[in-house]
């Protein structure tokens, strides 16, 4: 969607400027035509060598060359821009950009954009949070500006907190999506179960596993960028950014998560069970909180939990996509396509733990999509949004050939 497109990367004097050398490279690799401008301070984070060499034009920091007298027009730039994306975005840049402060090439050239301006916050947790940069975003909203959310993580300062830019491929996947002519999956009403799910054993202790959601929300999000009505019953998560199309349903343990999905799954089209769902909750759950004994242990009895997958699967219509996910240790191919068959899926999307860049907690995957046929299709590993973008696709392709 970004082949031959004009896009204007404003780059800001944060650390988080070096992924706006990937984010270059990325919208290179998409087809588009890339015109980077750096504020003076961001040649102190990254070079303008770097930048040029990977757009292949010259980076504009200032409104003339010195040595030559060119003029740098900002107006020139306004008009030749189908989008500018300013990232990262810091506090300061964003409070110019809010109150019209053209002290730089960059707020000059955002003042004469006539084109769509996305704007990819980055800074600390305290400075995020301030009432100053709320209202300057806001600000920036309200002039049509769209403000591409930071997500939470360890940060410069190494606090944990919001205001991480956003990765350099969802940016790129928010650009795709905003100059979409078509979304392949209008119309389609699609559910996703994300995250672990938490069993309790009294109320301050429960059964959980280590899953982060990253997988199931970066699915959602995507089936949501290519039209869907999404659906998302997540258990308990945090740090997760979600597209405003996706409607949330938390849950905690796996009995609410199933009554959850089968509250809608009658007008589901697609389901995406992405959720690393306990299978056994404790039989004997305490109403109080159990006491730490000294000559004794308690005895927790567990019973088996309902099997959502194969619930929905046992009643599966023929327009219905129904996926699993199968994490495994050993025997990955054999063990994923056993469950497969059992539990009626159109497909399972097999991760291991024995591969590099796979499992809970991390930011990237390796994936192999086993279908109902016996195909196989092995993909490398890659950041979870970009997987989740070649199962959305998958899933189309699936859809186009009902």
């Amino acid at each position: 969607m970004l082949k031959g497109k004009h896009i204007i990367l404003g780059v800001t004097g944060g650390i988080a400027a070096y992924k706006s050398a990937q984010l270059a490279r990325l919208l290179i690799k998409a087809g588009a035509e890339v015109q980077v401008i750096m504020t003076p301070s961001a040649r102190e984070f990254i070079t303008p060598l770097t930048m040029s060499t990977l757009t292949g034009k010259p980076v504009i920091t200032e409104f003339f060359t010195a040595n030559t007298g060119e003029w740098h027009s900002h107006v020139d730039l306004g008009i030749w821009a189908d989008a500018m994306v300013i990232a990262p975005a810091t506090a300061c840049t964003i409070g110019k950009m809010a109150h019209g402060v053209a002290d730089n090439m960059l707020v000059t050239t955002y003042l004469s954009a006539k084109a769509p301006v996305f704007v990819a916050p980055a800074m600390d947790l305290d400075m995020m949070a301030h009432p100053s940069t709320s209202a300057n975003l806001s600000l920036l909203r309200s002039y049509g500006n769209h403000i591409i959310e930071p997500t939470s993580g360890e940060l410069a300062s190494h606090l944990i907190g919001k205001g991480r830019m956003e990765e350099p491929e969802r940016i790129v996947q928010v650009l795709s999506d905003y100059f979409s002519e078509s979304k392949p999956l209008k119309g389609k009403r699609a559910l996703v179960t994300a995250g672990p799910t938490y069993e309790r054993i009294d109320p301050v202790r429960y059964i959980g596993n280590f899953s982060s959601g990253k997988m199931g929300y970066s699915v959602a999000n995507a089936l949501a960028s290519a039209g869907a009505d999404v659906t998302l019953v997540s258990g308990p998560v945090s740090g997760q950014n979600l597209s405003k199309n996706v409607c949330l349903i938390k849950v905690e343990s796996a009995i609410e998560m199933l009554n959850a999905c089968k509250d809608v799954w009658h007008d589901v089209d697609i389901a995406v069970m992405s959720a690393a769902v306990a299978d056994y909750r404790v039989a004997n759950q305490s109403q109080c909180k159990i006491k730490r004994e000294r000559d004794s242990v308690p005895n927790i009895v567990l019973a088996k939990n309902p099997d959502i997958a194969a619930t929905l699967g046992g009643t599966k219509k023929d327009h219905q996509l129904l996926i699993g996910f199968a994490l495994e240790t050993d025997n990955e191919v054999q063990n994923a396509t056993d469950k497969l068959s059992r539990k009626n899926l159109d497909a399972i999307v097999l991760n291991s733990l024995r591969d590099a860049g796979s499992g809970f907690g991390i930011d990237t995957n390796k994936i192999t999509i086993i279908d109902k046929t016996g195909n196989i299709i092995a993909y490398p590993v890659k950041s979870k949004p970009e997987v989740a973008t070649d199962l959305v696709n998958y899933i189309i392709d699936c859809i186009s050939n009902k």
